[in-house]
């Protein structure tokens, strides 16, 4: 019988209709929160910093397994409604030093394309930098480095948005569809900088599309 996935948020596992006893399905019944880099289960309040690690914590609640889309529970706001300030018409370095995001190191789409003041004389690095920069993002991944592992052994990928089991035997240099990443949150909206995709909801974004193939891989991608 074929395997269906499970699309409950946090499982993903494969199963068949005739082997889904209750209590086989460990999922998230309720949505995410994203507040200031900090990324939260608002079900069971578990949270991380690092996207990767949060995908990875386990679901709060048990059930069966089910092929239908969940309806995810709308979580209360983390921090109430600030009044948007009115948009300046030339953007200035005092607006991103007093940006919360920009401070804290995140990715900002208010403030990351602004012009940073630079050394004139260190110009050509930056640009130089920024270049090689572009082009290591567009380079396949490389292969992962290797394990003694038996090659027929099931491992599950964990490079972002892929997810699926697989044997080295049949890990290919085209094998894994994924996202480069990072995964950016902000102002309500989560999306990938690597396909420049953004959407509002949070099932959304985890039904974008891949945009990049390379090898499966068993330990986490950075």
């Amino acid at each position: 019988m074929e395997k269906l996935r499970c699309q409950r948020i946090g499982c993903n596992a494969f199963f068949t209709e005739d082997d889904n006893p209750e209590g086989s399905c460990t999922y998230h019944d309720s949505g995410p929160l994203f507040h200031d880099g900090m990324k939260e289960w608002s079900c069971c309040k578990k949270r991380s910093h690092d996207f990767s690690l949060f995908l990875e914590i386990p679901g709060c609640k048990t059930g069966k397994h089910t092929t239908e889309k969940p309806v995810l529970t709308k979580p209360a706001s983390a921090a109430p409604n600030r009044p948007v300030p009115a948009p300046t018409t030339t953007p200035s370095a005092s607006s991103k030093e007093n940006c919360a995001r920009c401070r804290q190191g995140f990715f900002c789409s208010d403030h990351g394309s602004q012009p940073k003041e630079v050394n004139p004389k260190s110009s050509n690095t930056v640009a130089s930098t920024s270049n090689e920069s572009n082009q290591d993002l567009h380079e396949s991944h490389p292969p992962p480095p290797k394990k003694v592992v038996d090659i027929n052994q099931p491992q599950t990928c964990k490079n972002k948005g892929c997810g699926k089991t697989f044997t080295e035997k049949e890990n290919h240099d085209t094998a894994c569809s994924y996202h480069p990443g990072p995964a950016i949150f902000h102002d309500r909206m989560r999306g990938w900088k690597c396909c420049d995709i953004h959407v509002k909801e949070f099932d959304e974004f985890m039904a974008i599309p891949p945009c990049t193939k390379g090898w499966h891989n068993a330990d986490p991608v950075s």
